[in-house]
């Protein structure tokens, strides 16, 4: 197995968390990843992504021009990224801040209305946790549990309340791929 993904959105939507808990998931499970942000100098509210990658081998570079997989979480990320996804990958994009509009039929597109997800919801929802969920559920690429673990590792201290809306926030990014697989 070796998978390289790019998380991609604006500053203050976690994409970045979302990059370094699919890392601590894959080293949870033994394997090799790595982790590059990439973000301005205004951070919240500007662009920003992360390269993660993924491997049962030792990754040669973790420098990704074509990714396997690509996270879209707004506009200006759909239209950056969805280049940048090789053939046969997966592209999952926020429908709730981009268009549904699937302009390459050599990739898969999976849609995720994320924010009325959230809006419905009555605890916090974090999207991008979601999204991971969503991931994991389509892929298989990493186990459930070795995410949930993650998560409880990642949310402690001053995190730790946290941690009930960030697990609800996975499930419903792949209860989300459950719904959509029998559409």
């Amino acid at each position: 197995m070796d998978t390289s993904i790019i998380i991609s959105g604006y500053g203050g939507q976690g994409l970045l968390f979302a990059g370094s808990l699919l890392c601590h998931a894959a080293m949870i499970e033994g394997k090799q990843t790595t982790w590059i942000p990439s973000y301005g100098a205004e951070m919240r509210g500007g662009a920003a992504n992360c390269s993660v990658h993924i491997s049962d081998d030792e990754v040669s570079s973790p420098i990704v021009n074509m990714s396997d997989v690509v996270f879209a979480l707004n506009q200006p990320s759909e239209d950056k990224f969805e280049k940048r996804v090789k053939p046969g990958g997966l592209f999952i994009v926020n429908s709730s801040m981009a268009k549904i509009e699937r302009k390459r039929a050599d990739i898969e597109y999976i849609f995720i209305p994320m924010n009325e997800i959230a809006a419905q919801k009555p605890e916090p929802v974090f999207i991008n946790v979601m999204a991971v969920g969503a991931f994991i559920e389509k892929t298989g690429i990493l186990k459930e549990s070795s995410v949930k673990e993650a998560l409880k590792s990642m949310m402690s201290g001053k995190k730790a309340h946290l941690l009930d809306a960030n697990l609800a926030s996975f499930d419903y990014g792949a209860e989300f791929i459950k719904d959509f697989a029998r559409v």
